[in-house]
């Protein structure tokens, strides 16, 4: 059985900024990061709510 990952307020402050750049596509992030292209989709968007 998998256990949920935990991540960092600062990894995901740190991931959602960079996917916000748009240096990089979402599927690169993931691939870097290990993590589901959704889940970087999620974080950018809880950042975007956050700062109105």
């Amino acid at each position: 059985m998998q256990h949920r990952t935990r991540y960092s307020a600062e990894f995901k402050a740190k991931v959602a900024l960079t996917a916000l750049s748009e240096s990089k596509t979402l599927a690169e992030l993931a691939s870097e990061y290990k993590i589901h292209p959704s889940q970087i989709s999620n974080w950018k968007q809880e950042l975007i709510e956050n700062q109105h």
